[in-house]
């Protein structure tokens, strides 16, 4: 059985890899389509400032900070269900079911961010990006999942 510690460990090194794939890829994502590669970032801050700070295009200390700040609690706290679903297996340390486990997750997490939690709390990218955007993103997130959480398992 893992500890308490070897757990928040684990979720905070999978997270921190998710975090800044995700982060990555929706700036490319932003980049693409609007010319605007913080825009969706800025997005993320609508949880707090409402949809003002999903049309800031330029990178502001009000509403490019807390919307990255946001999405690492978001993703960090994915990657600690991703932790405490699928790690500590043996299949954790092969790839191909790690980043299944990353798939059910990021799943999970698409459902409850655009179909559980009220608007206001959604993560904001759907405001200046597309559907395809988006499954590229919940798509990195699924494989930054798993390849996290295997590369931390085989550090071991």
């Amino acid at each position: 059985m893992r500890s308490a510690t070897d757990i928040v460990e684990d979720t905070l090194w999978t997270g921190s890899i998710a975090t800044t794939a995700t982060t990555a890829v929706a700036s490319m994502c932003g980049q693409y389509e609007a010319g605007q590669p913080i825009a969706p970032l800025n997005a993320v801050s609508h949880i707090l400032y409402g949809d003002r700070a999903a049309g800031h295009n330029e990178a502001s200390t009000k509403y490019t900070m807390p919307g990255i700040a946001l999405n690492a609690a978001a993703v960090t706290g994915w990657a600690g269900v991703h932790e405490l679903l699928f790690s500590g297996q043996n299949r954790q340390k092969n790839l191909p079911a790690a980043i299944a486990g990353g798939a059910v997750v990021s799943a999970l997490a698409y459902v409850t961010d655009y179909y559980v939690v009220p608007k206001r709390f959604t993560p904001g990218f759907e405001k200046r990006l597309s559907n395809t955007s988006l499954a590229v993103i919940y798509g990195t997130l699924a494989v930054s999942l798993g390849v996290g959480s295997w590369w931390r398992q085989a550090k071991k």
